[in-house]
């Protein structure tokens, strides 16, 4: 094993700010408030299907009768199949928009792990990134959202070898490389489409026939092509060094992968593979007898473990307690072998001594104690040192942990040979393009931490001890034995032949007399998803779609992955394409519980939205949660907080009123705290929109009615305006929240509470053809105005009510489209042509039509308005 000089020291840990009594305290206090909140109360709904025989992919039967009340079943039906099947997601459609402008919107999803299944963070990025990319299109933009799928080298193989050992008792190391990676192959063809089916569930218009999965042949090219490039270019090389090793994962990880877990003192903390929690935050000291001498040397360290591979023992060189024992020797109390005494000045004269080791539990066991953990060999060790009389005391100490953000595995520093991306040179032009205003950080306070990550970024370790991922394209040489090379011998290629040929050429030898053999290690998958924003549009070729759709025009993602992946995609784009990869990133937040504590399965508390869509029990809910990896008491509150907050389950709210909710939070610097109960507040929205439209089309006759307008409907016509105003406004800042505020507002207390409740007076015999037919006119215009404006935010609802709106009143126009999804989006151009155009007089002082407030326009006389208005039916 190689040596490596590791003191028993860790950094200081930084200032606590709360004793472990006080964050007890929070944590009961917060335990107690969860479990004396509200629980969700309703009531359950009658479920109506679409019993249609309508073949898949065909359009929806909306002449049969309409339904009394709203059900997503109904709803959310056929729809989806309808449009993909059309092409109406395509960019190509773009071609056949009579509103078409030539401006191109692209951009691609961030790729949701091939393992993974829908939760709130995907559900809100589809959301809102669903509701941009429909605005586009609508807008008539040329219109790419690309879906893909991420191969998650860890994540997928670490699925795999549980599913073999469970279901057939063997390891992938029983298998071979190429017969384990034949089962995961097997695993992502069954389970892989599960990710993309649940996508469009919730609605998402991505382009399917673009559809790219991070290890096809074509991406795995780029990667190949990426790796040689950089190492071409020395950006990638190979050295020895410190790297962070999960035992769990047996793997390297990124240092961004691990986080720091700040202890002020003894804790116990549970590590996977142990039964009982370990110990940590104490500090233990014990002696080492000097050689020919009655005297010893104290060792303090947080690893007693570590002792059993001291090669040496270090003092500080101006220590005056350690200067008589210089140069003398200590024997192992274990080991029996003679370790020296040295100076190092790197020695921290506070804790006096320091040690040097040989690696012994990098791969998690010791190699001393044959088959025994590391954490087991440190309670093994103690007692032993108690037993030979050295062990000298333990004590609290403060001290940072780190630990694998992926399995919560402690880490260990292992000192290895892997492959690096130098990032200084390539992190100073990414700061650079946001400080140039090339490249928008949306919200503008993610600039400072961008810059402030970026100015102290280090190197990148891509090496991962994985089978599943892009092996590494990199081989190391065996040269004839008449040719003389100590050093360790690699090249890099496209291909063996290609390396081959590189290796032949550098080392004066002919190609048949070098023997290669590629690194058994794959790449990190960031590495691969960094190149996603081009890879997917075809490079390194120079495709249509990468000459049209590249650089992206957005990057929406959420606010955790600004390193992970934003970092990296634009470091890595910027090197090899020459551009950046997108020119504006949109970051929301997190989203977390009704009580505001992160999602997590340790919590119990995450929210499946599929159980949102479709309901559930609280039976099955309580079943996931037994079925997780919970100690005791955390599921004890987990379940009794659920049968706090769902006593009945969790209600059908359908695709609609989920998207629509998390559009209404503002997500940009403020965490989600989303509500079930806040969802089905969204799902009775649905069903104010289902009991208008069948209002409308129960009141409308065929034909335009002309006639003067009324003082409300000059109110509500202004306020349709203004709610126009404001979605254009909202949507040009990514402020979605904003948006479905007006939207709603205008909706509910505008269209609904005030002028409804006026018309329905008209409708009597008496008036019913004058005023009431004028009425019913401006009615159905801010109806199909509305759905419009909604589409992007609820695809299914506004689709099946535009739809039996276009059903009863057929568009005048010849160049309507088929679905509302490619209409044009209402603007407040639009409007004001509409309403100022020929068949409209409009006579009153120079203020704005919009600015017009109720009570002014009910006093006609205040403003001398006098309007002869023709609604022309939506087309």
């Amino acid at each position: 094993m190689p040596l490596q000089t590791l003191y028993h020291q860790f950094p200081k840990a930084s200032k606590v700010t709360r004793t472990q009594a006080e964050k007890q305290k929070r944590r009961r206090d917060r335990e107690k408030a969860i479990l004396s909140s509200q629980g969700l109360d309703w009531s359950e709904k009658e479920k109506i299907l679409y019993t249609a025989q309508t073949p898949p992919g065909e359009k929806k039967d909306t002449s049969l009768p309409f339904p009394a009340a709203y059900s997503p079943d109904y709803v959310e039906s056929s729809w989806y199949q309808w449009w993909e099947k059309e092409g109406f997601f395509r960019p190509e459609q773009h071609d056949s928009l009579p509103h078409a402008v030539e401006r191109t919107f692209s951009m691609c999803i961030p790729p949701p792990n091939v393992t993974g299944t829908l939760h709130l963070g995907h559900a809100l990025t589809v959301a809102v990134e669903d509701a941009l990319v429909r605005w586009r299109r609508m807008q008539g933009h040329r219109v790419l959202w690309l879906p893909g799928c991420d191969h998650a080298g860890i994540a997928t193989q670490t699925v795999v070898e549980r599913k073999l050992l469970r279901e057939s008792g063997r390891r992938r190391q029983d298998m071979g490389r190429d017969e384990f990676l034949q089962e995961v192959w097997m695993w992502k063809n069954e389970k892989g489409e599960e990710i993309y089916s649940q996508l469009r569930r919730m609605g998402a218009s991505l382009d399917w026939t673009r559809a790219c999965f991070t290890m096809d042949p074509g991406f795995s090219r780029a990667v190949t092509e990426a790796f040689v490039r950089l190492c071409d270019s020395g950006l990638i090389y190979r050295s020895e060094a410190l790297i962070n090793w999960s035992c769990a994962l047996q793997s390297a990880i990124s240092d961004i992968e691990v986080d720091s877990k700040e202890l002020s003192g003894r804790t116990m903390l549970p590590v996977p593979g142990y039964e009982r929690p370990v110990e940590f935050g104490t500090m233990l000291t014990f002696a080492y007898p000097i050689e020919g001498h009655d005297g010893e040397v104290a060792v303090s360290t947080t690893r007693p473990e570590t002792m059993l591979g001291d090669v040496a023992i270090a003092v500080h060189p101006e220590d005056p307690r350690y200067q008589a024992v210089h140069g003398k020797q200590c024997r192992h109390p274990f080991t029996g072998e003679l370790l020296p005494i040295i100076t190092d000045s790197m020695v921290d004269m506070q804790l006096g001594t320091g040690t040097s080791s040989k690696n012994l539990f990098g791969f998690g066991w010791c190699f001393f104690l044959q088959g025994v953990k590391r954490f087991d060999a440190r309670q093994m060790v103690v007692e032993a040192l108690v037993e030979k009389r050295l062990f000298r005391g333990k004590q609290q100490h403060s001290m940072t942990l780190p630990v694998c953000s992926r399995s919560g595995d402690i880490i260990e520093p292992l000192l290895k040979k892997q492959w690096f991306v130098q990032c200084k040179g390539m992190a100073a032009k990414a700061i650079q393009a946001v400080e140039d205003g090339e490249l928008e950080i949306i919200p503008q306070f993610y600039s400072k931490t961008w810059k402030n990550w970026l100015s102290n970024v280090s190197d990148w370790c891509v090496s991962r001890q994985l089978w599943w991922g892009h092996q590494i394209p990199a081989y190391s040489v065996e040269l004839p034995q008449n040719v003389n090379h100590k050093e360790e011998l690699w090249v890099w290629g496209r291909s063996e032949e290609e390396a081959r040929q590189r290796a032949s050429v550098k080392y004066g030898v002919p190609p048949e007399k070098i023997t290669l053999t590629q690194d058994p290690d794959v790449l990190d998958t960031w590495f691969s998803s960094g190149l996603f924003p081009f890879a997917m549009l075809g490079w390194p070729q120079q495709t249509k779609d990468m000459e049209r759709f590249y650089p992206n025009a957005l990057l929406e993602t959420g606010s955790d992955l600004i390193f992970f992946w934003v970092a990296r995609m634009v470091m890595l784009g910027t090197e090899l394409t020459g551009q950046l990869p997108f020119k504006q990133v949109l970051l929301h937040s997190l989203v977390r519980d009704k009580h505001g504590r992160k999602m997590s399965k340790s919590l119990g508390n995450v929210v499946d939205p599929l159980d949102v869509i479709h309901g559930t029990s609280l039976e099955k809910l309580q079943e996931k949660v037994r079925a997780g990896n919970l100690d005791p008491r955390e599921q004890l509150v987990a379940m009794e907080a659920q049968s706090k907050d769902f006593p009945r389950g969790i209600p059908q709210c359908g695709t609609d009123a989920l998207r629509f909710a998390l559009c209404s939070h503002k997500t940009q610097g403020e965490d989600v705290n989303l509500s079930p109960s806040h969802v089905l507040s969204c799902r009775h929205f649905c069903n104010k929109m289902w009991q208008t439209v069948r209002f409308t089309l129960g009141v409308l006759d065929s034909g335009a009615t002309v006639g003067p307008l009324g003082s409300m409907e000059r109110w509500v016509l202004s306020r349709l305006y203004s709610t126009v105003l404001q979605c254009e406004q909202s949507f040009e800042a990514y402020e979605l929240h904003s948006v479905t505020s007006a939207l709603y507002t205008f909706w509910v207390n505008s269209l609904c509470d005030v002028y409804m409740e006026y018309m329905k007076p008209l409708l009597s015999p008496q008036t019913r053809a004058t005023e009431g037919a004028v009425a019913c006119s401006v009615l159905f215009h801010c109806v199909s105005v509305s759905l419009a404006l909604l589409s992007p935010f609820m695809p299914f609802i506004t689709e099946e009510l535009w739809q039996r709106l276009q059903l009863h009143h057929p568009p005048a126009s010849a160049t309507a489209q088929p679905s509302l999804c490619l209409q044009p989006y209402p603007s407040s151009q639009s409007l004001v042509r509409r309403y100022l155009s020929t068949p409209l007089t409009f006579k009153c002082t120079s203020r704005s039509f919009s600015t017009f407030t109720k009570e002014e326009l009910q006093t006609s006389h205040s403003h001398s308005v006098t309007i002869r208005f023709i609604l022309c039916l939506v087309s």
